[in-house]
């Protein structure tokens, strides 16, 4: 995968995210609409860049087709980037939402754990629907010549 596909694949993955997480957000929490959209700016902002660099790494370690990593790889992997980011993003929440970093961590904790479910979804299915592009792209190809 070339960076300008990486860079789309993050860019679509964290417009989807966000808005699904200022969503959940406003139904648990006080706060409206536009302190939450901006602080889940902020964070997806931070995310993408955690993405590109974290699955740049990734799959340095991890080699081989991305579409035949097992179910566990795939739960090892979901569980080390959201790990990594949660570092970052609760003084983030807290600094912007101006909440302690307990309420901080509760609200992270609820968007990790639904963001961590979202990202083997959307990677297993991206993952997968690539593959059938990337094939038909190819049988195209060849049908061309």
């Amino acid at each position: 995968m070339g960076t300008l596909e990486r860079v789309l694949q993050s860019i679509l993955f964290e417009l989807l995210a966000v808005s699904l997480s200022v969503a959940g957000l406003a139904i648990f929490t006080n706060h409206d609409l536009s302190s939450l959209s901006g602080t889940m700016i902020v964070i997806a902002s931070i995310a993408m860049v955690w993405n590109y660099f974290f699955n740049y790494f990734f799959d340095k370690v991890v080699t081989g087709d991305k579409d035949k990593r097992s179910f566990s790889l795939r739960i090892v992997h979901v569980l080390l980037f959201e790990a990594g980011l949660l570092i970052v993003t609760i003084p983030v929440m807290a600094y912007i939402l101006n909440v302690s970093l307990w309420d901080a961590f509760i609200m992270d904790l609820g968007v990790t754990i639904f963001i961590t479910i979202y990202a083997f979804v959307f990677n297993f299915s991206y993952d997968k629907l690539r593959v059938i592009v990337v094939k038909n792209n190819a049988l195209k190809l060849s049908n061309a010549q």
